[in-house]
């Protein structure tokens, strides 16, 4: 299964950081039905053709997802939009 693997640095204090990323979670719930829930600094989702993480570390992002074979297809437009997003969120 293809899988996508980013890591962002960040400045953002953490209760902001952690505010951008749930922020980031509640579009891509209202835009594409993806659940989500906190688990510590992790923030959890999964949907249709995908099961991921964004993990909150002091200085940096990391998001990791499974891709299902459907969403395979779509992975480096998935990917630039996930830095595009990182960029603008946390840049």
């Amino acid at each position: 299964m293809p899988s996508i693997d980013i890591h962002h640095a960040h400045s953002l204090a953490h209760d902001d950081a952690r505010r951008a990323v749930q922020e980031v979670a509640e579009k891509l719930s209202d835009r594409f039905g993806v659940e989500y829930d906190w688990a510590g600094d992790d923030l959890n989702f999964r949907g249709a053709g995908v099961d991921g993480c964004i993990a909150l570390a002091p200085s940096e992002l990391r998001v990791t997802a499974q891709l299902g074979f459907l969403m395979s297809a779509f992975k480096g437009p998935i990917e630039n939009e996930i830095r595009r997003v990182l960029d603008e969120r946390f840049s």
